[in-house]
């Protein structure tokens, strides 16, 4: 991940709300591959919003 130190991660939950899917189809991509990579915190699982915004990128390409 490459975050820059004052940005925090983000939760499943600011995922699923900064690309207007439910939390569910986020998972969904998860398990299929298919989502923005996210890593695990513990038993949490967070996600880079520099990784999530050049996935969302790509995929509007």
């Amino acid at each position: 991940m490459t975050t820059a130190p004052t940005e925090r991660l983000w939760s499943a939950i600011d995922v699923a709300a900064f690309l207007g899917v439910p939390i569910g189809t986020l998972y969904q991509w998860r398990h299929r591959g298919t989502g923005p990579r996210a890593g695990r915190v513990g038993r949490h699982l967070r996600y880079d919003p520099a990784d999530v915004r050049a996935w969302f990128n790509k995929k509007a390409a």
